[in-house]
């Protein structure tokens, strides 16, 4: 099996239930992706005016999001990354906003950890090249979401 280590430093209180569901999301997202690499990233959980910060830093857009990924490689690195064993992959960073999680979960009528995972899975899949800026990517993106998300039991509740 291929080592994952996800570095998490964790802006708000610290949940260990919630780091075993981290980890369940990005083995599982490395599965759907066919990926043999020991995988390294960074995560930070945090609340919406720090993720704020972030986003206006990074992608001048000054405003709490749900989610950020920062992908340490283009998908034509990744396809072949994914598939060598010699060494660890650092693969990104992603930011989640347990906040704006809390607040979508409730607004969508599914629970915390589903959301929560549902945007794991969404910023792994940036960071493994996928993107949702047009219709056709965002249909692919979509897919593989809800195929990570089924193959973690965490189907959408309302669907």
């Amino acid at each position: 099996m291929k080592k994952v280590e996800v570095d998490i430093l964790w802006e708000i209180e610290e949940e260990k239930e919630l780091e075993k569901a981290i980890y369940r999301v990005v083995e599982t997202a490395l599965a759907v992706e066919d990926a043999v690499c020991d995988v390294n990233l960074s995560m930070v959980v945090t609340d919406d005016e720090r993720i704020r910060i972030v986003n206006r830093e990074q992608r001048k857009i000054d405003k709490a999001t749900d989610v950020l990924s920062f992908p340490g490689y283009e998908k034509e690195e990744w396809e072949e990354l994914k598939t060598q064993t010699e060494e660890m992959v650092y693969i990104g960073d992603i930011v989640i906003s347990k906040e704006h999680a809390v607040a979508q979960a409730e607004e969508y009528g599914h629970s915390f950890e589903r959301e929560f995972c549902y945007l794991l899975a969404h910023g792994m899949l940036h960071l493994m090249g996928y993107d949702h800026m047009e219709e056709d990517e965002k249909k692919v993106m979509r897919e593989k979401e809800e195929e990570i998300m089924k193959k973690l039991n965490l189907e959408r509740e309302n669907a």
